[in-house]
């Protein structure tokens, strides 16, 4: 137990939210026309709350069961400050490899103790991990949807007048149409950094067909264009494409991504904190990039506004970040369920440049009405 002199848990409490977007988004997977998360608040003992997101896309109230009946136990009445050991305890209250629905909900946990330290101590996250120091990042415009070509247009139109200077698009079957579409965006931003996401479209060769296409467009990266576990088809796609793959959002602990990293398989790692375990072991996958001369730009995808501050912290902080991804479509969850609003799209300086929370922990504070606004009952 801790100490009676330090501060301990005394209330760990899970939200389960969800929220319908105003304008559903699509991918080669399918149409997403709404988003769930987690939000947990851990409360110490003399009032401090820090709060932290878990990714939850379906049934987010068994995150929140799983939370409050299986890890929440585990910390009532214990230090919040050693982070690493805590992580490990809640890991170990389930047996297997770590992965799957466990980590997500350690995520916004181990957030939520991330949050707290930096109130504590009065500094924002990024100068407690002691990192590069960045206050402004370079970001992309994440995404443009994989519907018909004038709604495509329309969204490449508007990222640009955002004052975006990269931007990523979504691509799906067939590889004949997902060629015209990549031929059509570098028409319409001929001297923009273009990536590509396929949310695991392809199979391998078709994978390598499109890759050679988007090469000759001068892409700068090809994300997930084949299935996450399918570890051979990347190394068989790194083997025949000269364009940089990545990678990363879909894996869980460092573990998972360390077989990406070793052999250089991919050129840009992609976590998602609200996914791979939270800050801790998010930035071990960060540092083990670095390690590795592999570049990193955190997922953020269809998350909320935690995950957005976090991954700021991250980027702010990582050796090898590279790029930020900045989602240009409206999820109330994301921009207004904290203040200040931080990670939009709306605030890009003049040069294509995100600002970094300079404010303690995360840097934003939950908004309690948008939070009971959006709480699954």
């Amino acid at each position: 137990m801790a100490s009676s002199q330090v501060p301990s848990i005394r209330r760990v409490t899970a939200h389960p939210l969800r929220v319908e977007l105003p304008t559903a988004q699509r991918t080669s997977q399918g149409s997403y026309p709404a988003v769930q998360l987690l939000v947990v608040e851990i409360e110490t003992d003399d009032g401090l709350v820090g709060a932290g997101e878990g990714l939850a896309r379906r049934g987010a109230i068994a995150y929140a069961s799983l939370v409050e009946s299986v890890l929440a136990p585990v910390l009532i009445g214990e230090d919040p400050s050693p982070r690493r050991a805590l992580w490990r305890r809640m890991r170990d209250r389930l047996s297997g490899r770590p992965g799957g629905q466990l980590v997500e909900a350690i995520a916004a946990i181990d957030m939520a103790l991330w949050d707290l330290a930096g109130k504590r101590a009065g500094l924002p996250v990024h100068r407690l991990l002691g990192g590069m120091g960045r206050e402004r990042l370079r970001a992309y415009a994440s995404s443009i949807n994989w519907l018909d070509d004038s709604t495509a247009e329309a969204e490449v139109a508007r990222a640009l007048a955002l004052g975006f200077r990269e931007i990523k698009i979504k691509l799906g079957k067939p590889v004949e149409a997902a060629a015209a579409r990549a031929r059509l965006i570098r028409k319409l931003a001929p001297d923009t950094i273009l990536g590509v996401d396929a949310n695991w479209a392809f199979d391998v060769d078709d994978a390598i067909r499109l890759g050679h296409t988007l090469c000759d467009l001068g892409y700068d990266f090809f994300e997930e264009p084949i299935r996450p576990d399918d570890r051979q088809g990347y190394r068989r796609l790194a083997g025949a494409l000269p364009i940089r793959l990545a990678a990363g959002e879909s894996d869980y602990v460092a573990g998972d991504a360390l077989s990406f990293l070793h052999d250089r398989t991919i050129g840009l790692i992609q976590p998602d904190v609200t996914r791979s375990g939270g800050i801790s072991e998010t930035w071990r996958i960060a540092e083990l990039a670095a390690a590795h001369h592999v570049a990193y730009a955190p997922h953020v995808g269809w998350s909320g506004a935690l995950c957005v501050a976090a991954s700021l912290q991250l980027a702010a902080a990582a050796e090898s970040f590279r790029t930020f991804e900045c989602m240009v479509y409206d999820n109330p969850l994301r921009n207004t369920l904290v203040h200040p609003v931080v990670g939009e799209a709306t605030m890009l300086d003049v040069d294509g440049m995100l600002g970094v929370p300079d404010g303690p922990g995360l840097g934003v504070t939950l908004d309690p009405d948008v939070l009971a606004a959006h709480v699954i009952t």
